[in-house]
Formats: structure tokens, sequence, C-alpha cells
């Protein structure tokens, strides 16, 4: 059988490389930070990490998850409520909830996770869950395993309208619009990124909750591309927007700006964590966060809570670079966030500059669809506290070199 599979597979793996959609995996050879160096060992500037705050090789870190990892062992080989909970997880739990502006929280071992096991156990069929169109796999993942009615918003549309969306020349709806056709549903909750990683804009958190409270709805937001660094202390967007006590749940990965391992977490009403703890399948059959990033999480939140330092140092990095790129005119998605998309529109140019900028000593990569919708290729470059001016500027000096070669500019 696997004859047939493996040409049908390699006819379609084909295609991707003809359309230009191919993503080759590059290999780094060094710990992660704003210099790396790649397999021919040429050293890089590395401008697509997730690494806000340039903790994923930080001393202190590191440090902090040796030592958890010396006392309290490798792993759990079990999930939590056999025999896989330890003292830190308790701890981690009640500390980040305590950042995020929560009653309590549940961990796992990714925000994916997080994002799969939240619906489920809360809506059923007699329920709605009404999402914005550009909320990551995750979310839509997490949607499609609840049993809930739902409804999709187009992005960031607070109106009570239905119209052809001119992008996609599909029919489309507000947020208002959706809320009021569901109002027969038994509970509704909205589901949004905080801030949507493709583009880096942040969600109108203050309109949503005054929907929300309007119409009688509860509010999850995924903030993985917030916590640690947005907001005036860096508490995600919640705090951005003017909304402490509004929002219903949090989630959230310790994978990006705290410290760029991995695991996530769902922070919320108290009722709500609890309740996720005897019905969320990722949480019930999966193995429990490994010591040593429950470490280095709590050392990342200590250092976060102690000062603003690098949330400071990686907003004046991010306008540093936005101002620079715009005045050597680039089209740059406008926007305060360290997410920097340098819109492209063609496929093969995107993956055709990232090569090009890579031999110029920039690590960018091209991002095609499906990961954004055709016609909307683009280059994210991510800024992180990490980064010196000077780096900054070598990144803009070479986007402007291959930019006038391959006709962008």
């Amino acid at each position: 059988m696997y004859g047939a599979v493996k040409e049908e597979l390699a006819q379609k793996l084909s295609q991707i490389q003809s359309e230009g959609l191919y993503k080759a995996e590059r290999v780094i050879v060094t710990p992660q930070g704003a210099a790396i160096r790649v397999r021919d060992g040429r050293e890089v500037l590395n401008f697509c990490a997730n690494n806000y705050l340039g903790l994923s090789n930080d001393d202190r870190i590191r440090d902090a998850g040796i030592k958890a990892m010396e006392a309290w062992g490798y792993g759990l080989s079990s999930v939590r409520f056999i025999c896989g909970t330890q003292a830190p997880h308790k701890e981690l739990e009640k500390k980040v909830a305590d950042f995020l502006g929560m009653e309590d929280a549940i961990l796992f071992s990714s925000c994916f996770d997080a994002n799969g096991a939240v619906f489920e156990p809360l809506l059923d069929e007699d329920c709605a869950i009404i999402t914005d169109s550009l909320n990551h796999a995750s979310i839509i993942d997490g949607v499609r395993l609840c049993k809930a009615k739902r409804w999709v918003f187009k992005h960031a549309d607070m109106r009570d309208v239905e119209e052809i969306d001119p992008d996609t020349g599909k029919q489309a709806k507000g947020l208002e619009r959706c809320l009021k056709e569901s109002q027969g549903a038994r509970i509704r909750m909205i589901a949004t990124d905080g801030v949507f990683s493709m583009d880096g804009d942040i969600a109108n958190l203050q309109a949503i909750c005054d929907l929300a409270e309007r119409y009688n709805a509860l509010v999850m937001v995924d903030d993985s591309h917030a916590t640690g660094f947005v907001g005036k202390t860096g508490r995600g967007t919640w705090e951005h927007c003017g909304v402490a006590g509004r929002v219903d749940i949090i989630t959230t990965t310790f994978g990006k700006a705290l410290g760029g391992a991995s695991g996530g977490v769902i922070a919320a009403r108290k009722e709500i964590v609890e309740y996720m703890r005897q019905k969320a399948r990722p949480y019930l059959f999966s193995n429990t966060l490994a010591p040593s990033i429950v470490g280095g999480t709590l050392k990342a939140l200590e250092m976060l809570t102690a000062t603003t330092e690098l949330r400071d140092r990686l907003a004046a990095n991010t306008e540093r670079f936005r101002t620079r790129m715009t005045e050597a005119g680039f089209d740059i998605r406008k926007g305060v966030h360290p997410i920097c998309p340098v819109m492209l529109y063609d496929e093969k140019l995107a993956h055709a500059m990232a090569d090009a900028l890579l031999e110029e000593g920039i690590y960018v990569i091209g991002f095609s669809f499906p990961v954004v919708p055709r016609g909307k290729a683009r280059i994210r470059v991510q800024i992180s506290a990490a980064h010196t001016e000077g780096q900054i500027d070598a990144a803009v000096t070479a986007f402007v070199k291959v930019g006038k070669k391959l006709g962008v500019l």
C-alpha cells in the first residue's frame, strides 16, 4: 500500500516546492540568542525567534533550570493526578496566576495543549463559541474539539454587520452581529488572540469586553505573544488595554518571552481552573511539566516582577527597527509590537529574500501560505531585548541592500 502513498506524497511535496511554499528547516549549532551560528559555521544575527526578552540562554534562567533538575529530577514519568505533582508545580501555578491577574492557574506541556483543553470541558452543544477569523491554529483546533455552535467574526471587526470581506470575497460578520445571533446559547465564549502572531496587531480587548458584558459572554484570550513584555509591567494585553478583571480566561506559553523552553498555562477564575483539573484531557492524559522548565519559568517571573528593564529595552529596540525600516521605504505593518511584518505579497519573493538576507548575515524566514493567507507573503522580523542598536542597524542595512537587488525598493 505504501508504494501508492509514497508516490502521492512525493507529488504533493513537489507541488509545494514549485509553488514556492516549501518550508525548509535551517539548523543552528549554538544556543538561541541574538547572534547564532548556522550549520556551515557562519555567525549570523537572529531576527526571527520569539526570544522577546533575550532569556532563552540567560545564565540566571539556565542555572535555575539546572538547580531544579538536580533537586527534583529529570521528569515525573506520570500525569499530575496520579503521582506527577511536586511542590514547584503548585508554586508556579500560584505565581503565574498572580502575574496574570487571575485567581488560579493550571499547567500544560504547551499553550497548544492549553488551547486544546480549554473549550471542550466548558462548552457543549447548547453553547456557542465566537472566534476571530485570524486566531492561532491552536485555538481553531481547540474549538473543533468541542460541540458548541461556532461563529467566526471578521478579524478585529466589532460591528453589528454582515458584509462581503474584500480580502476573501466571502460573507463576513462583525463580533456584535455574532453575539446577537447566538443569544439563545446557554454559555457563550468570545475567543481571541491577545496579539496576532503574523501581523503583530493587538486585540481590541476594551471593545471586546464591553460587548461581552452587554451580551453576557465569557472572554478568553491567548496571550502567548504578549506575556512578559506587553503592557506597562509586561503582564500582557489585558494590562495594555486596561481591562483588568474583565477577562475570564487567559492562556499563554512559557516558550517565548519567559525563557523560550516549553510549557503553557490556563489562568482563570478559580472554578474554571478547578473544573479543568477534573475534565481537561491534555492535562489528565499528558506527562507533567519537567522540573527544569518549572524552575526556569519561576526565575523568569521573579526577574520580570522585580524590574521592567528588559521590557523597556525591547520597546526601544522595536521602535528603532520599525522607524528605520519605514524610512527606508519598506511596507511594514504599523504597530508597536516586536513582531514586524515586512510585507512582500509574493511567496517566491519572500523565500528568495530570506535566503539572500542569510547571505548577508541576517537570519530571517519567509512566511507564505498556509501560515499566512495567499497573496500575503512576508518576512516576519522579530525584535529582541538582546539585540544591540548596532545589530538592528545592521539588519536594516542588509534589508535595504537585498531589497534594492530584488526590486522590492
